[in-house]
């Protein structure tokens, strides 16, 4: 089994770790390191291939992974790739004890961008079922620039029933890069700290996934909304990120 929780610097305002369940043990491990970059926080465990180096899926292998991701009362989300890894962690949990079962959802999610925007919502301190509804809603096939992309919905956060103040500022990104993936999951993770819902050029911003879809290059300016009760906070929290270029300028 390859554990790449090891690395992850536990917190307690993270409550699911992930499980990323794929024939190749490549891609269970390179997923797990993108998703990292945006979640350093989040137990991310990878159980790719078939334990012997070769193709497949591994029954020990998931079992193990999902007794690592659950250790501790914690829950887990499970991304499978392929119809077998389905099934083999299906069995997994036919077989786990009750509680540790209980505490585990497999998502019907894409693989790699499930596990981005599910990491992201793990790191904010989300549920496991809000953890779940972030990989099943990662859009996919539609990442490149300049693609329609349907109208989004940003989501209220817990708490928020009625805007009190809806504010607009325009921000340029500093950094060379534009929004990619770094920053873009600073940025989500920030609006999630703030009883607030806030959009960038219209688009959720606690979705790094949509975030990154804009396709915003350094140097370009972004509309920025937000309401609710925190709103002018976040709106000052997020101008100031984009001023400090994320850490990275």
């Amino acid at each position: 089994m390859s554990v790449s929780a090891a690395g992850s610097r536990e917190q307690p305002g993270v409550r699911v770790g992930l499980v990323l369940v794929s024939h190749s043990r490549r891609l269970a491990d390179g997923t797990v390191e993108l998703a990292r970059q945006m979640a350093p926080d989040v137990p991310l465990i990878a159980a790719g291939g078939d334990g012997h180096g070769g193709l497949g899926t591994s029954y020990d292998e998931v079992e193990r992974a999902v007794v690592a991701a659950t250790d501790g009362g914690r829950s887990a989300v499970v991304l499978v790739d392929l119809g077998s890894a389905l099934l083999t962690t299906d069995s997994v949990l036919e077989l786990a004890d009750g509680d540790v079962a209980a505490r585990v959802r497999v998502a019907d999610a894409p693989f790699v961008e499930g596990a981005v925007a599910a990491a992201v919502r793990a790191q904010t301190g989300g549920s496991a079922d809000e953890v779940l509804a972030a990989a099943e809603q990662a859009p996919v096939g539609r990442g490149r620039a300049g693609d329609a992309v349907p109208d989004p919905v940003p989501v209220p956060p817990a708490g928020v029933h009625e805007p009190r103040a809806h504010l607009t500022a325009q921000v340029t990104l500093r950094n060379p890069l534009g929004l990619h993936a770094r920053p873009a999951a600073v940025l989500a993770r920030l609006v999630g700290g703030f009883e607030a819902v806030v959009t960038v050029d219209g688009v959720n911003a606690s979705s790094v996934l949509e975030l990154m879809k804009l396709g915003v290059t350094g140097g370009q300016s972004v509309t920025v909304a937000a309401s609710g009760p925190q709103a002018r906070a976040a709106l000052d929290a997020l101008a100031a990120a984009v001023e400090g270029g994320f850490g990275e300028v």
